[in-house]
């Protein structure tokens, strides 16, 4: 009686490590994509001080992911080009908003359709994410697709950018997602890169 019971027990934990693993294959076989928008150049920081960064706060965070889960790595970049005077820009972004303008891409991902997770990368502008975003993401069919969002800010959070996300990508499922305060972008390479890890772990 013994013997069969330790049978049991040691089919059942084995069958227990084969669904787990089944389940990290499963989790391992799919594409995974981080595409982001991020402004270099002078941007606000925490104290109103004004930095020149050789990178976007977003972009650091899109490499921390990327360096986390895998996949492939895509800047979306726009053709119209923005001063480089941090309060010049915002300005242009703000005026760009109102009247409903929408940057275009310089540059389009030929086989985003491939992909089965997306992380998309934002700063806020004026209480929302940039135009760009919505341009790039409605040229695709998102269908049966996993949308993980990410924002950066100096104190915006997400706001309601989730929800907007969520009208933008049709027929996609669209996740929590995840807010970092700029400032703190390169010092946040473990709370990006845990969260990126539970949000594929969760899928």
């Amino acid at each position: 009686m013994m013997l069969m019971l330790l049978s049991l027990v040691t089919t059942a934990c084995g069958q227990a490590r084969q669904n787990d693993k089944q389940t990290s294959n499963s989790n391992m076989e799919k594409k995974i994509l981080t595409v982001f928008f991020s402004m270099k150049g002078e941007t606000y920081m925490a104290g109103g001080r004004i930095e020149n960064l050789e990178k976007g706060n977003t972009h650091v965070c899109a490499e921390y992911i990327q360096k986390a889960v895998g996949g492939k790595l895509f800047e979306i970049e726009t053709t119209k080009v923005y001063s480089k005077d941090h309060f010049k820009m915002i300005e242009e972004a703000k005026e760009e908003m109102q009247n409903g303008e929408k940057a275009q891409p310089k540059h389009w991902l030929s086989n985003l359709e491939d992909y089965d997770v997306i992380f998309v990368g934002y700063p806020i502008w004026w209480g929302t994410y940039p135009p760009i975003i919505d341009t790039f993401l409605e040229h695709y069919n998102l269908s049966g697709k996993t949308i993980i969002p990410f924002s950066t800010s100096e104190g915006s959070g997400l706001l309601n950018t989730v929800a907007e996300l969520r009208e933008t990508c049709k027929g996609a499922t669209v996740t929590e997602a995840l807010a970092i305060r700029g400032s703190q972008a390169r010092s946040s390479e473990k709370k990006v890169s845990d969260w990126a890890k539970k949000m594929i772990s969760n899928l």
